[in-house]
């Protein structure tokens, strides 16, 4: 079996979406000051990290747009982990709606669906914020009437940002399906026959979180 990270480093200062603020990643005990806790010649480090919940690669859980919603803490771990993947294809030069229609003719009931656009090529830039591909509610209609169990996409934001009512986020979300945004390095992965993994850390009354998203291959397909 082989492993593969498909997910952002979280580092100090890192913009993940424009207009909130970055990580602040410090210590809280520096190595030199533990020395003085411990017996000689033993020192620890224990960092700190001040960050908003969307930052890096995250999933969204249900209670990010419904008070009412699932929050981390009570997504179940089925959803998550150990997922049967696909990847869906797009070319940024047809446009950046992303329709029902790259996801008809191929089963996509109880798998982890990847939107692979190839926009991570431009993390940590100013493009990746601007033109960005997106999904659109017929899409994310399709995807949910069809049994999709998890919907991740490479780019800032699985929707039209320009759209104020979120429509993806609202329909996915609202069939208790966990959406994972700003994926990474789904080019090197083959459409199918891979197991998908994105857990954040169990909190309560939270509706997103950072993730180490990574999928396994049994074996590369050629």
């Amino acid at each position: 079996m082989r492993l593969i990270d498909v997910s952002h480093t979280v580092e100090h200062g890192m913009i993940t979406y424009k207009g909130l603020p970055a990580p602040v990643i410090c210590d809280f005990l520096s190595r030199s000051e533990s020395r003085a806790h411990y017996a000689e010649g033993t020192e620890f480090h224990i960092g700190k990290i001040e960050m908003i919940a969307n930052t890096g690669t995250y999933v969204d859980a249900p209670f990010h747009r419904y008070a009412n919603g699932k929050d981390l803490s009570e997504l179940p771990l089925e959803s998550l982990a150990n997922l049967p993947g696909e990847i869906f294809r797009w070319n940024i030069d047809y446009g950046r709606a992303i329709g029902q229609d790259l996801f008809r003719g191929r089963n996509v009931r109880g798998k982890a669906i990847l939107v692979h656009t190839g926009w991570d090529r431009h993390w940590r830039t100013d493009r990746y914020f601007e033109g960005h591909p997106f999904l659109t509610v017929e899409a994310a209609r399709y995807l949910a009437s069809h049994g999709a169990r998890l919907v991740g996409i490479d780019s800032m934001n699985i929707d039209n940002t320009n759209d104020g009512t979120r429509p993806v986020h609202t329909v996915l979300l609202g069939m208790d399906i966990p959406v994972c945004e700003h994926l990474c390095g789904l080019g090197s992965l083959p459409e199918e026959g891979f197991r998908f993994y994105a857990v954040p850390v169990k909190v309560k009354a939270f509706g997103t979180f950072p993730v180490r998203a990574f999928v396994s291959l049994s074996k590369m397909k050629h």
